[in-house]
């Protein structure tokens, strides 16, 4: 482009330093149907955009429809481009990003949780390090014998991410994630 040409409205002039890649919460609700995933996932893998967090579940029974809840990482470009090839899955009903809704209603990130199962082996002093640790990031024990704890945490990523953390020193032998849960803030649904 040169000096006298204006740039449109298309993302093609936009340079890839001026473009960021950032996270954002896409939810998707579909048909409750076999193979309607693995066709949400395979237009992810065969283009290439990486899924930080897939959570999906049925949310309407009678309806049939669940809900995919899917973390991705792109420029504003890729992301639109992610929710114009999912809408058009057949069976996809609708797309919300669910950041940019925030954005939209003035808050900075929608509502987000995780649920992690921790397992702690430990005796002694690491074994009420554990506790206490646990009751500080308000964890709730589901299961344990002398040798062990499975703890139960709620909560952002980023505070599952520093209690394992905390953990690895103090026996930490397991840790399994749900992915992201979210939904937006206000009266409005999805």
């Amino acid at each position: 482009m040169n000096a006298h040409q204006q740039p449109t409205g298309s993302a093609y002039f936009i340079s890839p330093e001026t473009a960021k890649a950032e996270s954002h919460t896409l939810s998707v609700l579909v048909n409750n149907e076999p193979g309607v995933l693995a066709r949400v996932i395979g237009l992810f893998s065969g283009r290439g955009y990486n899924i930080e967090s897939l959570t999906v579940s049925e949310t309407e029974h009678e309806a049939h429809l669940s809900r995919i809840t899917i973390v991705t990482n792109g420029t504003p470009t890729v992301l639109e481009q992610i929710k114009a090839q999912l809408e058009r899955i057949v069976p996809v009903h609708r797309v919300v990003d669910l950041t940019v809704r925030a954005h939209n209603l003035g808050q900075e990130r929608p509502i987000e949780r995780e649920v992690a199962l921790i397992k702690v082996v430990g005796q002694g002093e690491r074994r009420a390090e554990t506790l206490r640790l646990a009751d500080a990031f308000q964890a709730k024990v589901v299961d344990a014998t002398v040798e062990h704890f499975i703890l139960e945490l709620t909560g952002k990523s980023s505070k599952i991410d520093q209690f394992v953390a905390i953990m690895k020193p103090l026996g930490l032998v397991e840790v399994c994630r749900t992915g992201i849960a979210a939904m937006n803030r206000g009266p409005q649904g999805m």
